[in-house]
């Protein structure tokens, strides 16, 4: 089953739902759909288009949360999908300084690699390999890195997930 983005009333991005619980929220009015999905329900008094964008009718005051989870998805959005050494496409993840040698498993530790990347520097350090990163691995901010970080994102989300932060790294 697919998932619809779900907005605040001023367009924050709150998380992800299921299609049918996003269509049940607009059928009942307290959403409006602001993106179609292009899938289409039929039924017997009809059809209806199912949504992959809603936004809620009410603002929700959402309490502060202030870290973004640290999930592999949310590290291969962070980095564009591309491995930080060498810009191929990303396979795994790699912690820049290793585990082995008392490296932490954290937002600025950990960055997304290519397997021919990750597996030629092993547990060693990029000082010992003369290698660069083409950016310094940094914890993601914003409500829009939590939506990210939770499942696999839409490409019709990133017009309401840009003004938040994220790249048009999602796809």
């Amino acid at each position: 089953m697919s998932q619809a983005l779900v907005l605040n009333a001023t367009y924050e991005p709150l998380g992800v739902v299921a299609e049918r619980r996003a269509l049940i929220l607009v059928l009942n009015s307290r959403a409006i759909m602001v993106e179609d999905s292009g899938t289409v329900l039929h039924f017997a008094g009809g059809q209806v288009s199912l949504p992959a964008v809603i936004r809620l009718t009410k603002f929700v005051r959402v309490p502060y949360r202030n870290r973004v989870p640290l999930s592999r998805r949310a590290i291969f959005a962070r980095d564009g999908g591309k491995c930080v050494y060498c810009t191929a496409p990303a396979t795994s993840i790699d912690h820049v300084v290793p585990r082995s040698r008392g490296g932490e498993h954290n937002w600025e530790n950990v960055v997304s690699a290519c397997h021919r990347c990750n597996h030629l520097k092993a547990d060693r350090h990029l000082k010992d390999l003369g290698w660069r990163m083409r950016s310094l691995p940094r914890e993601p901010s914003g409500a829009a890195w939590r939506v990210l970080g939770s499942g696999r994102a839409d490409e019709l989300w990133l017009p309401y997930l840009e003004p938040f932060g994220v790249q048009a790294a999602i796809a």
